[in-house]
């Protein structure tokens, strides 16, 4: 986990913190620029982001500077409204005049600090494309929206009005405030202060969620300059995020995984035009993922490339929240010809092309960890890509340490089941034998057991008196014990 992604907040209610696995947020790396860069499509956009070499962390990017994926907007589109604006009075809500059995104080995060409640919408809120039902509300003045509750909330997939190191416990009339309407959430930080910087003043501000995906973030009362909030113990954002996950096996720690978050796109407002009585709207733009059918997908002119994925039923440019299911499924591979007119032939042959790449990445993953044994640890920290393949790497390797494992426990289990059956006859004859000299005793076999009965065998005595234990012959073979009469063949 980088220290960089974020700060560490505890949730306090809703689903259980992933604290058995790890949590990582590798960000592509940042390139600032003073005017965004003409973008057609968002092809020319993901084949920019291969080309990027490293990660730059919070600290060396400039908090009043913007960054160029951000302004393309690719997933929205933004307008900020100044005070004199009419639309900055209109889009700010004011809650004393709603139904007051809807509106909630929240009692923890009104008077904690670093912390966040899992708040549950009444509507379907579409973000990025995705809908939620569910969101996360901190007190640092930003809204957490990813499904994997960890403790790095201020990383990545956040609604961020004002992300900063906000404590509503330094006063009483610092509170945590939210609304639902049925068709919008308001959720409004109320005369909050900042930690280290409480004479500063109280900062007032709220985020609207609509249910057709419009953001709105509105300001009431900003005492100081947004770019001259400190950063050190808290960062500070103002924006839009949002991530996949992949989860995969440490072959090292059975039974543990590990969740690797990507960042796949981000939006940063312009912190200087934020001042009292300002807001920002925001409206979401198409996306591949409202496409439901394979021709309206493909036919899309949108500002992605979209493709369909026969295997998913999904229409997709490859970057959302379903990147797993994506690339697991192969459909990198089949989108490529980026036609509907698939047949019964075409798909069983990229199945079976699938499964021989699959054997031959196997190999190639068994051969790679045998190497990696033997060589040294890379001096030079992997890129973006660098990781993708070591988890593909790693999980065709486990799958073919478990088939190998397989192959050799097999003979083991045959030669098993042989022995229980083999023992299982044996004991059957013996009952069998034995009802059958039961119930003939003159038979050769019964005879032959009687003459060889117990009675007819040497008994052995414990001597007595001896200075250690010792056995004795009493009664020789042939002679019988008083009472019993010896009986011959007939």
């Amino acid at each position: 986990m980088f220290c960089w992604a974020g700060v560490s907040y505890t949730t306090l209610q809703g689903a259980a913190q992933a604290d058995d696995v790890t949590v990582e947020v590798l960000r592509r790396k940042r390139w600032l620029v003073s005017e965004p860069r003409p973008m057609t499509n968002n092809r020319a956009s993901l084949e920019s982001v291969e080309d990027l070499p490293g990660v730059l962390d919070d600290s060396e990017a400039d908090n009043s500077s913007q960054i160029e994926e951000d302004t393309d907007h690719n997933y929205y589109t933004s307008k900020t409204y100044s005070p004199n604006d009419p639309m900055s009075k209109e889009l700010w809500v004011n809650i004393d005049q709603m139904d007051k059995e809807k509106v909630k104080i929240h009692g923890i995060l009104s008077n904690t600090h670093r912390q966040a409640a899992r708040v549950n919408l009444s509507f379907d809120f579409p973000f990025y494309g995705h809908f939620l039902r569910e969101i996360t509300v901190a007190t640092g003045g930003f809204i957490y929206t990813g499904d994997v509750v960890h403790r790095m909330l201020t990383a990545t997939q956040y609604i961020a009005p004002l992300m900063a190191n906000f404590d509503p416990s330094l006063s009483r009339n610092s509170t945590v405030i939210y609304f639902d309407n049925g068709t919008a959430l308001v959720v409004q930080w109320d005369h909050v202060h900042l930690q280290d910087s409480y004479s500063l003043g109280s900062f007032t501000f709220q985020a609207t969620l609509h249910s057709d995906g419009r953001i709105i973030f509105a300001y009431k009362e900003v005492p100081i300059q947004i770019t001259k909030i400190s950063s050190v113990n808290h960062p500070v954002k103002v924006g839009l995020s949002d991530a996949f996950v992949v989860v995969h096996r440490i072959q090292q720690i059975p039974n543990v995984r590990r969740k690797t978050i990507y960042e796949y796109h981000r939006v940063e407002l312009l912190k200087n035009k934020i001042t009292n009585s300002t807001a920002v709207e925001m409206m979401p733009l198409p996306t591949c993922l409202q496409f439901t059918s394979c021709s309206t997908c493909i036919a899309a002119e949108i500002n992605f490339n979209c493709s369909w994925c026969h295997r998913l039923n999904r229409c997709s440019s490859g970057f959302d929240r379903h990147r797993q299911d994506w690339v697991d499924n192969s459909c990198p591979d089949e989108t490529k010809d980026n036609t509907c007119d698939i047949s019964t032939t075409q798909f069983q042959s990229s199945t079976a092309a699938s499964v021989t790449k699959a054997t031959t990445r196997n190999k190639a993953a068994t051969e790679a960890d045998s190497t990696q044994t033997t060589s040294h640890a890379p001096t030079s920290a992997p890129t973006e890509d660098d990781t993708k393949i070591a988890l593909h790497l790693k999980d065709n390797g486990a799958a073919a340490a478990e088939s190998t494992a397989e192959r050799d426990t097999h003979p083991l289990h045959t030669g098993l089941i042989l022995g229980m059956l083999l023992l299982m006859l044996v004991m059957m004859a013996v009952v069998l034998v034995t009802v059958y000299i039961y119930h003939h005793p003159s038979s050769a076999a019964g005879i032959f057991f009687i003459e060889r009965r117990p009675s007819r065998w040497p008994a052995m005595k414990f001597r007595r008196g001896s200075g250690y234990p010792a056995y004795a012959e009493v009664e020789p073979v042939g002679q019988e014990k008083e009472g019993f009469i010896e009986s011959e063949q007939c």
